[in-house]
């Protein structure tokens, strides 16, 4: 049975006008400017206003909004909110068609399109542009994603929602949504595009030259907008920086940004592999795992198996803690503790009993306890967030993140296609840290373990970019200081280039940084000439950029706006034509005064719905049942537990295992088998650990990233027991589980 959710509207009750969506992707590089059009036709006998929630990246920058009305085109100029509210509302009553786009003061990812008065039979097109940073995902691939799904939000109790906001978001089961997709990109790069992969069926990948730097793809026919459309392209020598600049605008006021060039300065630090293979053995740990209602099945369970892996990897030394939240909040310890055998296993204990049953998802007040703790002398925190959900007020928890940015780093997961891109993307660049999405049939534990890799290398401090130009040409930052540089982690570097040289045509930049406590630099040398037919996709970036900034200081803590602030965000908002929270795009069709003939009827478009809007305990037979009887006849009945997760529960905190029935059960022995090969004079956990190794590397090196760290913990291990004839442990544990490992291989 699907649940409905918010009073559902659907085509065989009430017709919508919205009747298809065509959408173009054009990746440069790193970059993308995506146009969406969408058509409307109202089908109705009267004139109609509708609406339309569109989710949008968290860090877009919305830059062309215009609509088509029959013959006639209209093109959107960016004005203050109000004032552009006030003649949307003036145009309407006065009988012209009127389009209005705003973002939702709450969250930027949501924008709600107001399409205006729709005379009897008319038709019309709205087309969307806006200008993207394509995020790098673990595996080096540059991740674009359209998302069919706009979740209704959780407005967490006593928040106050977006000023003069009225939209009510309706979902619906996909094979009932009334219009169409069509999708087709573009890719270009200095660097050869080696593949593009989709979480949906594409067409086969079109080179444009013979170079392979050109290629476009679309979606196979036939798809239905049920799910994500979720896009990943790889560059070959993708690791290489580089810097792209850009021409102003010729019509823009010389000096302003839009006037002058803009570079964008792409950077890949390179880690000498001494300090890869180094990890911490200090750090206070905290996650915060969501346990509202849609994490339930295998979401939950999965974030168990994470939680699990995340325990036993931890070195000994630090200092951890988990929260959990929904609609409120625990935590497993009243403070974070010394990471131990005791400590660890009373963790795990409660890790095990953990479901989805916390309700909603209101995150802002375990962050506030958290961030109220005294932090650890030399143990510096690392913050890892799980959350499958939308929250209504994603720009004020992003907020808290930042004001504390300088105590912590926040390493977040975004788990299914409902979680918040500006959401999990706005914690991780505040927090200094890095984002993951874990999609469709994705596993997360690589993905969480590969940040907690990040979490444990050495932090890169100190950093600092140099620019060195030609007389006659100043620089200036656009971006904010690189709060944190990882390995295989693209930092990009705004700037402003005001004046011309008469002489040189090349530039350079230096950054320098110290990691490890070692001074590393890198330097680049580029071209000041601009980058031809280039558009002005740089300049919004750069633009949205300093918006954005400038939006985070305009928000107090106590609530006052800043109204100079907020006056300096609508200036370069209306200059550039990248959208605000303080502004919005509005187009009157001047030339039509008709007066409207007859009421003026609302219609929201509704959005397709993921399985997450069933109710988590639908399967449940619908009877009167008590507490336990409700937990107990819903809990799916747990399965075999995987083998690795197997082995990886009977690990200590110490790194090492312990030699006993368990274990053989894990290697799939008997307690005889596993104990008779033994050399003699080798103690028990010695060989139990060793066998453990070549378990993992003779079986699991397709899941190398999820075990690698705590194995590096078990050979630390066995290194302190100066344990002797290990080449004969090894040679006899290869005898025993059928393997070919070398003492090399596993590190000893």
């Amino acid at each position: 049975m699907m649940v409905s959710c918010c009073g559902l509207i659907t085509s065989q009750k009430e017709p919508v006008p919205l009747k298809s969506v065509e959408v173009e992707l054009e990746v440069k590089d790193h970059v993308a400017t995506v146009v969406s059009t969408l058509n409307y036709h109202n089908q109705e006998d009267k004139p109609l206003e509708a609406v339309f929630v569109f989710p949008l990246p968290g860090d877009a920058a919305v830059c062309h909004f215009s609509a088509t009305v029959g013959q006639t085109e209209i093109v959107a100029e960016v004005k203050e909110k109000q004032e552009a509210r006030e003649e949307y509302d003036d145009a309407l009553s006065s009988g012209q068609q009127a389009f209005l786009l705003e973002e939702s003061e709450q969250s930027p990812d949501v924008f709600s399109l107001s399409v205006g008065s729709l005379p009897p039979g008319e038709s019309a097109s709205i087309r969307l542009e806006y200008v993207t940073e394509l995020a790098v995902q673990a595996d080096e691939g540059l991740r674009f994603l359209l998302p069919a799904v706009l979740n209704p939000r959780y407005q967490p109790q006593g928040s106050v929602g977006s000023e003069g906001s009225n939209v009510q978001v309706t979902s619906v089961p996909a094979s009932l949504v009334p219009y169409t997709l069509s999708f087709s990109a573009r890719v270009s790069s200095p660097r050869p595009v080696s593949k593009v992969e989709s979480s949906s069926p594409l067409d086969p990948l079109q080179y444009l030259n013979t170079e392979q730097t050109q290629a476009t793809v679309k979606l196979a026919a036939g798809h239905k907008f049920d799910r994500d459309v979720e896009l990943l392209i790889y560059y070959k020598d993708a690791h290489q920086p580089s810097a792209m600049v850009e021409a102003g605008q010729a019509s823009s006021q010389p000096g302003s940004l839009m006037g002058d060039s803009v570079v964008m300065l792409s950077l890949y630090p390179e880690f000498p592999q001494a300090v890869m293979s180094s990890v911490a053995s200090s750090g206070e740990f905290v996650f915060l795992l969501d346990r509202s209602g849609s994490m339930h099945g295998e979401r939950i369970k999965n974030a168990r198996d994470t939680l699990l892996l995340l325990l036993k990897s931890l070195p000994l030394g630090c200092y951890f803690n988990i929260y959990s939240f929904g609609s409120s909040f625990e935590h497993i310890f009243p403070k974070s503790e010394d990471y131990n055998q005791k400590t660890m296993e009373e963790a795990l204990k409660k890790v095990e009993e953990m479901e989805a049953d916390l309700g909603g998802t209101e995150i802002l007040e375990p962050l506030k306890h958290i961030y109220r703790q005294p932090s650890i002398p030399s143990q510096p925190r690392q913050l890892f967030v799980f959350t499958d959900g939308e929250v209504g007020n994603t720009k004020e928890v992003i907020n808290l993140v930042k004001q504390n940015s300088a105590s912590h780093r926040c390493f977040s997961f975004g788990i299914g296609e409902g979680a918040s891109s500006a959401l999990i993307n706005g914690l991780a660049k505040e927090g200094g840290g890095h984002a993951q999405f874990i999609t469709g049939a994705d596993r997360m534990q690589p993905k969480v373990m590969q940040s907690l890799r990040f979490a444990l290398q050495p932090s890169v401090v100190d950093v600092s970019v140099k620019w060195d130009l030609p007389s006659g040409v100043s620089v200036t930052a656009l971006s904010p200081p690189i709060a944190a540089l990882f390995q295989g982690q693209r930092s990009l570097v705004y700037a402003q280039f005001t004046g011309q040289s008469s002489e040189a045509s090349e530039g350079c930049v230096t950054v320098a940084y110290s990691l490890a406590g070692h001074p590393s630099q890198t330097q680049l040398h580029f071209s000041l000439k601009p980058a031809e037919d280039s558009g002005l996709t740089v300049h919004r970036l750069a633009a949205r950029t300093v918006i954005r900034s400038l939006e985070m200081e305009v928000r107090e803590p106590g609530g006052q706006e800043d109204a100079g602030g907020k006056k300096k965000v609508v200036e370069l908002s209306v200059q550039s034509g990248v959208s605000s929270v303080f502004t919005a795009f509005i187009a009157v069709n001047k030339s039509n005064s008709e007066a409207i003939q007859g009421p003026l009827l609302r219609r929201t478009i509704p959005t397709p719905r993921m399985m997450a809007c069933m109710a988590p305990m639908a399967f449940c037979s619908m009877r009167m049942m008590d507490q336990s009887d409700t937990l107990e006849s819903c809990r799916p009945k747990q399965p075999p537990r995987d083998p690795l997760l197997q082995l990886v529960s009977l690990q200590k905190a110490s790194g090492c295992w312990l030699l006993d029935p368990h274990l053989a059960a894990a290697l799939g022995k008997t307690s005889e088998e596993v104990e008779k090969p033994k050399p003699a004079s080798v103690k028990q956990d010695v060989w139990a650990t060793i066998l453990a190794l070549i378990w993992l590397h003779g079986f699991k090196m397709d899941a190398q990233e999820e075990w690698e760290l705590l194995s590096m913990k078990a050979v630390s291990w066995l290194r302190a027991q100066k344990a002797s004839l290990v080449m004969e442990c090894v040679e006899a544990g290869n005898a025993l589980l059928g393997c070919n490992v070398q003492k090399d291989a596993v590190g000893l």
